[in-house]
């Protein structure tokens, strides 16, 4: 085995050998190609040289070119973008410009969905809602506007109304004070006189409620006019307020100038007025004061005037009068009377008197008038003709009157408890009362207090005070109406009143005026009205009384005339409750001997 072995190591050893020799053999063949392919390969890497350089270069230049040509396209969008940039830039500017000279008018006009186009349409949309700012501020600047204009105007008629009358136009109290001042003044500085003259309408108020106070209105328009046309142009009239007018003559030689100008005014005043297609005549009553005789400044000279016309109003109206001491010395009576007015309710100063209504057929007492007296404690009996009027001015004819009225319903309970007959008790009302709220109740509240029938209260109120407010006055009547309380128009036939605003007035009678009872015989104008009043009450079925009988002959006439009742001196004047008491106990006890 060992041999084999070596023998196979010694065949391997010869093939190895001849391996080598194979190998060695091949090597010597293959080192020239080596060689060979080695300078190929030098050949071939020069040429992969050249390639890439010549590659690099020319990628080179292309990316340059691609660089350069970025560059121009770039250049080129940006001056495209640069000029849309300006153009909108410069349309926002020119926008801005416009709005800044307030074209709020002016829009931009968008261009796509860029930045721009939504700038575009945010300042549109703020221009116009600046435009509607400014269309409100250009309304209210217009209504401020306005409203100052009516400030101004508003000031400048105060400014006006300060010192002149919004209705005549004339001087108001406030410049005629002024004027009246600097008047003096010169006079007192040249020595000479000066007058002043109140001018005050007379029944003005009548023709304001009958008419309206359009027709009033017009009145003193027309008023003012004739005033100015009654005076030199040195001269001054101003209207003072109602129907009070007030006319300054400076500069006066003599005050008997003032008397011709008074006459003017009286002459001027009486003529006719037309207002609203209705004709009518009013007067004027004048008072005259003078400096410095009555005066020597403006309260003395005003206040004097003013006593002056009254006094010319006492005297029978249109007509004037220069003021006097006497007449000073009325003022402060008057003034005494109204402070003693005040307390005469308190002291017990008031009592009743009664005067009588006859039947015209049978001449019996069939009722009375409550009339008021008063006892003063130092001038004795005070006409009711002084104190009434001072009653109604200061209103202390309410609470009057509602005593009036208390004290003729408990007297009348008082001769009914006695046995005598049940009679109407008539109590007057005047125009301040019967325009009080509290009236109605008041009169209901009394009959309940007194017990007294309301059938057997008849109240009386004057044609006038019912042509006041004619449907306010209806309206008050038919309220007492319901209350069975009966109703009277006194002094019926002086007053304004036509025969429809006595029908719509639910009273039960009618009572003649005095004025036109008196001497029947002798004014056939008188006997006209009378009798058409009776014939007038007969149709109406009211019961017609004559108020101020004195004598047979107008009794008689009015019997025959079929008068109702009677009431006057003829029969009996107004006696105190005692002698009432006697004179209807007379009657009576006559009346059942017969």
């Amino acid at each position: 085995d060992y041999k084999r072995s070596f023998e196979q190591y010694v065949q391997a050893g010869a093939k190895i050998d001849a391996e080598q020799a194979n190998y060695l053999a091949a090597a010597h063949t293959v080192e020239p190609l080596l060689e060979k392919l080695n300078a190929i390969a030098e050949l071939n890497a020069y040429a992969t040289r050249n390639n890439a350089e010549t590659e690099a270069r020319i990628t080179m230049w292309a990316i340059c070119a691609a660089v350069l040509l970025a560059s121009l396209l770039g250049l080129t969008v940006a001056l495209i973008i640069s000029r849309s940039i300006t153009k909108a830039v410069g349309e926002c500017l020119g926008f801005a410009s416009r709005v800044a000279q307030g074209d709020l008018s002016t829009r931009l006009l968008p261009k796509g969905e860029s930045e721009f186009g939504t700038l575009a349409v945010a300042l549109n949309r703020m221009t116009e809602v600046l435009e509607e700012r400014d269309a409100e501020l250009n309304q209210s600047n217009t209504l401020l506007q306005q409203e100052v204009r009516q400030h101004q105007l508003a000031a400048e008629r105060a400014e006006y109304l300060t010192y002149y009358d919004g209705l005549t136009t004339l001087p108001n109290r406030t410049l005629f004070s002024k004027l009246l001042n600097q008047a003096i003044r010169l006079a007192r500085r040249d020595g000479k006189q000066l007058a002043v003259l109140f001018v005050d309408l007379d029944r003005f108020k009548n023709i304001n409620d009958t008419l309206g106070h359009e027709a009033g209105d017009l009145l003193l328009q027309e008023v003012g006019k004739r005033l100015q046309g009654c005076l030199r142009e040195s001269d001054t009239v101003a209207r003072l307020g109602g129907d009070e007018f007030v006319v300054l003559l400076p500069a006066l030689h003599d005050a008997a100038d003032a008397e011709v100008v008074a006459r003017k005014i009286l002459a001027a005043t009486s003529k006719s007025f037309v207002a609203l297609g209705q004709e009518f005549r009013v007067t004027a009553s004048v008072g005259v004061s003078t400096y410095p005789k009555d005066g020597d400044d403006e309260q003395s000279l005003m206040k004097n005037a003013d006593i002056a016309m009254y006094q010319a109003k006492e005297e029978g109206k249109n007509n004037f009068k220069f003021y006097s001491l006497q007449m000073n010395a009325n003022s402060f009576e008057r003034l005494a009377l109204e402070s003693s007015l005040r307390r005469a309710l308190d002291h017990g100063e008031f009592q009743l008197h009664y005067q009588p209504k006859i039947d015209a057929h049978s001449s019996r007492i069939v009722g009375m008038e409550a009339l008021l007296r008063w006892q003063h404690p130092e001038l004795g009996i005070v006409a009711p003709t002084k104190f009434i009027p001072i009653a109604e001015e200061t209103g202390l004819i309410v609470s009057i009157g509602k005593w009036v009225l208390k004290t003729a319903c408990a007297q009348n309970v008082a001769w009914q408890q006695r046995g005598l007959p049940h009679l109407h008790m008539a109590v007057n009302l005047s125009r301040r009362q019967f325009s009080d709220e509290g009236l109605l109740r008041d009169v209901t509240s009394i009959l309940e207090e007194t017990g007294m029938s309301a059938d057997l209260l008849e109240l009386e109120i004057t044609e006038s005070t019912l042509m006041h407010d004619v449907d306010k006055a209806i309206r008050t009547l038919k309220a007492f109406r319901d209350t069975g309380v009966r109703l009277a128009i006194d002094n019926f036939g002086t007053g304004y009143s036509s025969l429809s605003n006595l029908t719509q007035f639910p009273i039960d009678t009618i009572k003649i005026d005095g004025s036109l009872i008196h001497d029947l015989s002798n004014h056939a104008e008188n006997r006209g009205v009378a009798e058409a009043i009776l014939a007038m009450g007969r149709n109406l079925s009211l019961t017609v009384v004559a108020e101020c009988v004195e004598t047979k002959a107008e009794a008689d006439f009015l019997r025959e005339h079929a008068c109702d009742e009677f009431q006057g001196f003829y029969f009996s004047k107004a006696v105190t409750a005692a002698k009432f008491a006697e004179l209807l106990e007379a009657t009576t006890t006559t009346a059942q001997e017969a």
